[in-house]
Order: C-alpha cells, then sequence, then structure tokens
C-alpha cells in the first residue's frame, strides 16, 4: 500500500490501496478467526480521523506510475505492497480445478465472507477431503479455514518432520486441537484428474532427512520406490510467494535484489530511487504483518526528517 506523506503542508496525506477496501493482507489474507475485520475497520477509520484521504482500488505501477505522483505533487512515496505474488510448484497436474494458491484461496474466503460458513451462502470452494501443501503460518490459516468451511478431512503435507515446520508453534498447536493431520516427510509429485478436469488426488514420494541445507534444516532426500497416493478434491498450495512485478517494473531508478525484491537501507527503509522509501515483505520476502508494522514505522521518521530537513 503506497502511503504519500503529508509534504511541505501543502499536499493531504493519501494512501493508494489496489482492493475495495483498505488493510491489505490484514483483511483479505489473515482470516476472520484469527483477525476479525471490525479490528483492522476501527484502525483504519482512525487514520482517516488524522488526516489519512485512503484511495481504494488504484493499482499503482498500472493505473497511475511513482512518477507520475510526483509530478502530480507529492513530495515523498512509502511503498508496502507486499510479496503477493503466489509460488506453485510446477508439479504435472497442478492446473486442475479445485487446486489454489494460499493467497486465492484466503481471498476468497474473505471476500466472499466464507468465514461465516454456513450462516452466510457464499459460492466458495468447500473441499471434502482438502490438502494443504507447506507448513508456515500461511498453510496453518489454510488448513483452518478448510475445517471451518465444513472439510471432514484437512491434512498438512510437508516434506520435512515436525522439527522444521516453520509454522509458530502456537498455530501448529492449534491446528492439531482442530483435527488438523500433519503427512510429514511427504512431497507431492504429480496431481489427478477426472474426465472433468477436477483433482481428484495426488501421488507422494516419502522422504528422508539429511544434512543441513543452506536454510540450516535437514534437507529432505526422496526414499526410492515409495511413492503413493493421497485421495483429495482440494489442494492449497502454500509454499511461500514471490515479489509482484507490476509496480517495480513500472519505476525505473529503483534497485532490485535478484529475487524481485525492493533493495532498501535496513533501517530506514530508503530506496536508491529519491524520495521513495519501502518496506515489509516487497523488500524481506514473505515474512510477518509485525515485521512489516515495524518497517512502516521506521520509514515514517526517515521521510519525517527527508520532509522537514531535506535528504
Amino acid at each position: 500500500m503506497p502511503c504519500l506523506p503529508y509534504a511541505a503542508g501543502y499536499v493531504p496525506r493519501k494512501s493508494s490501496v489496489k482492493a475495495h477496501k483498505p488493510g491489505g493482507v490484514l483483511v483479505y489474507g489473515i482470516p476472520e478467526f484469527r483477525l476479525p475485520k471490525e479490528i483492522v475497520a476501527s484502525e483504519v477509520a482512525t487514520l482517516e480521523k488524522m488526516g489519512a484521504n485512503i484511495e481504494c482500488n488504484a493499482v499503482v505501477g498500472a493505473s497511475v506510475t511513482i512518477d507520475e505522483l510526483f509530478e502530480e505533487g507529492y513530495d515523498a512515496v512509502y511503498i508496502g505492497v507486499g510479496a503477493g505474488l503466489p509460488r506453485f510448484m510446477n508439479l504435472p497436474g497442478e492446473n486442475l480445478i479445485g487446486i489454489y494458491s494460499a493467497n486465492e484461496y484466503l481471498t476468497r474466503t474473505n471476500l466472499m465472507k466464507g468465514y461465516l460458513f454456513p450462516k452466510y451462502d457464499t459460492p466458495i470452494a468447500k473441499g471434502k477431503n482438502v490438502v494443504v501443501l507447506g507448513a508456515g503460518n500461511v498453510a496453518m490459516d489454510s488448513a483452518r479455514t478448510a475445517m471451518r468451511l465444513g472439510a471432514e478431512s484437512v491434512k498438512v503435507v510437508y516434506r520435512r518432520s515436525r522439527d522444521e515446520m516453520p509454522a509458530r508453534e502456537e498455530e501448529l498447536h492449534h491446528a492439531q486441537e482442530e483435527k488438523i493431520e500433519f503427512v510429514l516427510l511427504t512431497n507431492p509429485t504429480q496431481f489427478f484428474g477426472d474426465e472433468n478436469g477436477r483433482v481428484t488426488g495426488m501421488e507422494c514420494l516419502k522422504m528422508e532427512l539429511g544434512e543441513p541445507d543452506d536454510s540450516g534444516r535437514r534437507r529432505p532426500v526422496p526414499i526410492e520406490g515409495s511413492e503413493y497416493r493421497i485421495d483429495c478434491d482440494l489442494v492449497v498450495v502454500s509454499v511461500g510467494s514471490n515479489a509482484n512485478p507490476l509496480l517495480t517494473n513500472a519505476t525505473p531508478n529503483m534497485s532490485l535484489n535478484r529475487w524481485g525484491n525492493i533493495v532498501a537501507d535496513p533501517l530506514t527503509g530508503k530506496t536508491t530511487k529519491k524520495a521513495v522509501w519501502a518496506g515489509g515483505d516487497i523488500v524481506t520476502g514473505a515474512a510477518t504483518v509485525i515485521l512489516a508494522m515495524g518497517a512502516g514505522r521506521a520509514a515514517a521518521n526517515s521521510m519525517h526528517d527527508y520532509l522537514t530537513m531535506g535528504w
């Protein structure tokens, strides 16, 4: 969410968001049972009372560029668009109906008020036998959402052991409390579908742990001849996300790293483009909301210094 702060007393603060409501991942990504929408709405209302002008349905990088915002009279820009490009596994059959990215699955649930199921009539997909691929916090959100949507069985499939699962221990504990099954040391290799193109299952390969890799976790090694099938009618792929290049491709003179993330000073959030700051997942890659909030606060202090004392 690019935030354009008050500049020298003559331009109002402005926040441009691509969706129809402000809040980003707090509204569209995090499930209602973890963060009620009313809390976010209250925080947004407070910002508006402080003078923030929030413009929705504005895709910065497409409907307007950052350079065009400067031409309109804004003096500073903060980029906090996150890492909203879902990552898939490029497996055979991955384009079958019923296979979603976690980003799409959670966004659909929030947009269509699927979290009110069964009180609210919504067309959100409700699988009976759901598989979630990945073991981070978003994977746990997806698994617990599927259970609330009426799934009879929800399995989290992960290629390492429980000790290596990246989700917070609290999230893992809640998932197991809700009868979500962890299928560990298992890696999918392909998906199967029916004559209508809908997913019906996936082939998996059992793994064992070898030596640590670059992440410090033990590397999963395939066990030859251990293939087996898991039946499922809905799959949520939650194996991470990348930076969406829409905004960055439309912004010259701003350095990116090899993953497409914006290069910014870790203390101030300054980018290589004058008067532009950035923070959150678009800089660090997929991380937490709290880290993004901290980055925004640090950048706000730096932007204040710039607007009052100059670059």
